[in-house]
């Protein structure tokens, strides 16, 4: 099991974190998404998975989402 932290701005809302969770737990071997929502500011996710994910993958999920990465 990998978890992966990663930080995102753009996050305002529940409905936010709702949508960042969902691109995310659609990545293949993705368990668990736990986002501590910063209305306004910095927040984190930490993903769960059965194998470490690719960095550009997470991006992507978050991007598609409609919010930005700062570091993952």
């Amino acid at each position: 099991m990998a978890t992966t932290a990663l930080t995102m701005t753009g996050l305002t809302c529940d409905h936010c974190v709702a949508s960042v969770t969902e691109e995310i737990s659609e990545l293949p071997t993705v368990t668990a998404v736990d986002v501590d929502l910063v209305p306004g500011g910095v927040s984190t996710a930490t993903v769960t998975s059965d194998q470490p994910l690719d960095p550009a993958d997470l991006r992507a999920a978050v991007e598609e989402a409609g919010y930005e990465v700062v570091s993952a």
